[in-house]
């Protein structure tokens, strides 16, 4: 049950023969993430928000705002990770809702145009995707020796 518990909920365990970054420098590997390149921002977290660190993202496109809260936990060299969402989670429904979990999310939009022959295509104007935001911090964390561990309650 345990492996299929862990792929389940989002675990993913380091490489054998990485030795863990202590938890200091796992908080400024993963500050460091920011940039101009990146559609997420790595900050402090508040008081209220019980975790180590937060990456916030929006998508105005999809009137969609995602919270990634990280605690860390040094006696097990593990990050706990929730995830958020608000805005329009589905189609079936119009107004805001409120989602937290792990998951993919992907959404493209497309536009007909012609080109120079008069002849019409679809040219994609807008394309996104979840993990352009959960890889890097993932991929930080198990380089770092850390496990990446999903929750599906609060932290």
């Amino acid at each position: 049950m345990g492996r299929l518990w862990d792929k389940w909920m989002g675990t993913k365990y380091p490489a054998a023969g990485i030795k863990p970054l202590p938890t200091t420098e796992l908080r400024e590997v993963l500050l460091a993430l920011n940039g101009p390149d990146v559609r997420f921002r790595v900050r402090h977290a508040f008081s209220k928000e019980k975790a180590d660190l937060v990456a916030d993202y929006r998508v105005p496109e999809l009137d969609l705002t995602v919270k990634i809260r990280m605690r860390m936990v040094p006696s097990s060299r593990e990050v706990r990770v929730l995830e958020e969402q608000w805005g329009k989670l589905s189609h079936e429904y119009s107004g805001k809702q409120y989602g937290r979990g792990g998951g993919t999310r992907f959404a493209r939009q497309w536009q007909i145009q012609k080109d120079a022959d008069g002849r019409r295509h679809l040219v994609e104007t807008f394309r996104f995707s979840s993990r352009e935001t959960t890889d890097p911090l993932r991929d930080t964390v198990l380089a770092a020796g850390w496990t990446w561990r999903g929750v599906l309650r609060k932290l």
